[in-house]
């Protein structure tokens, strides 16, 4: 059964001493603010950051070719070369640790027209096999397939921004016919990606085409911007770099040595820094929060302790008409309790509802783009970390309270 006549002399403790009491509690609820909003903002931030990312292969990586800086067999520095179709071939056959090897050219600069609507977009030409490196998020329609591009069809991928350039009254576009340059492409599919890294050219601003379709239609040969794969499970993309750099540097009469000329871009290690700074972002918002909360909960010891010596009176008197020790440890450490609690339960509903806000306003045709809401879990565990700090920070009083003698306390009166 509830002892409410327990509860009502608690609240009547803390509230005769108002001023401690705000001071006090308000130290406790910096600190859960600070924990609570450090850990959302901390997410959000994860998210965001990692929107950019979106969609990207975290075992992929991406060569391109650069005027070479080392002279190689009697050929000078600073020639200029391209990486041809034939070195998927060479790099699949000579490079077992590579899953899948697939290639990318690009146009910049472009225009896609629909009827009097403009849009300048990045031109690309890809295979099926593209997904494994940055998957799409289709939104209407579907992706390329193979037989796209052995048949050598004239469709395209239309990204969410040239999207709604084009369709700005919307609707499904698909079967709908639009110009790139001189050549029309039926629109097959419109990709959502949200994904802001830019592999030449950003999904949302591009239109992507069958691969042989751009090579044919724009003469573009058997020359290859970029030559993009993943790795198989186990295997380091670090790893393999060096041997891609080699075989694909050899066929071109290029230093295997000479890194300039065949940069490589490292996904894996992108996601693996990302990871290790929100780690350390984490860790710093849990060492801020909760150093701010101890701070609270030592000045909610002193506060007790300072009420303690106040009511040594008090105390004394209800030893000398039967009180036991047990009801005055329990007295003191449930003041403790109920004033951390009421604090920290108030910080807690105080930072949700300023995360709440932060969400809507990262609110984007009725699509949150950001989370900063902390999970249930870490409200729970706040809370019990709350009631062991009301323990801990009551316990020093409590034993003090205990040791009063009715006769001591006379005297002191």
């Amino acid at each position: 059964m509830i002892d409410f006549n327990r509860y009502k002399e608690i609240l009547d403790t803390l509230t005769r001493n108002k001023t401690r009491s705000f001071l006090t509690g308000f130290g406790v609820f910096w600190g859960i603010f600070m924990l609570v909003s450090l850990l959302g903002g901390g997410k959000g931030l994860r998210e965001l950051l990692s929107a950019t990312f979106k969609g990207f292969a975290n075992n992929s990586g991406m060569f391109f070719a650069m005027n070479t800086t080392k002279p190689y067999e009697g050929l000078k520095k600073g020639r200029s070369w391209s990486m041809s179709y034939k070195d998927l071939e060479r790099v699949r056959q000579q490079v077992p640790e590579v899953e899948m090897v697939t290639p990318m050219i690009s146009r910049w600069g472009s225009t896609a027209v629909y009827e009097d609507k403009k849009a300048s977009c990045v031109f690309k030409g890809l295979e099926q096999s593209f997904q494994g490196i940055e998957a799409p998020d289709i939104y209407y329609g579907r992706y390329l397939n193979d037989i796209d591009n052995l048949q050598k069809r004239k469709v395209c991928i239309i990204g969410k921004q040239v999207y709604k350039t084009l369709f700005p009254k919307g609707g499904n576009p698909c079967g709908k016919d639009i110009r790139v340059g001189p050549v029309f492409f039926k629109v097959v599919g419109v990709d959502y990606n949200p994904g802001k890294f830019n592999i030449n050219g950003r999904a949302q601003e591009s239109v992507v085409v069958p691969i042989n379709v751009m090579r044919d239609a724009f003469a573009m040969g058997d020359t290859i911007h970029l030559l993009c794969f993943t790795v198989h499970k186990g295997y380091k993309v670090s790893d393999v770099t060096p041997k891609i750099r080699t075989v694909v540097a050899r066929a071109h009469h290029v230093d295997p040595t000479d890194e300039r000329a065949l940069p490589a871009f490292n996904m894996e290690s992108m996601f693996n820094m990302m990871d290790n700074l929100f780690n350390g972002v984490d860790f710093l918002a849990w060492l801020v929060g909760i150093g701010t909360l101890l701070a609270g909960a030592i000045g909610v010891s002193n506060i007790m302790m300072v009420t303690v010596k106040e009511r040594t009176t008090e105390i004394g008197i209800r030893r000398a008409i039967g009180a036991t020790p047990r009801n005055i440890l329990t007295q003191i450490i449930a003041e403790s309790i109920t004033l951390i609690s009421v604090a920290g339960m108030s910080g807690i509903v105080f930072t949700v509802m300023i995360l709440q806000l932060a969400e809507m306003a990262s609110t984007t045709d009725g699509v949150v783009n950001t989370h900063y809401q902390i999970s249930f879990t870490t409200a729970v565990g706040a809370v019990l970390f709350l009631c062991v700090l009301g323990v801990l920070a009551g316990l020093a009083p409590a034993l003090r309270a205990m040791n009063i003698k009715p006769v001591d306390a006379m005297r002191d009166e």
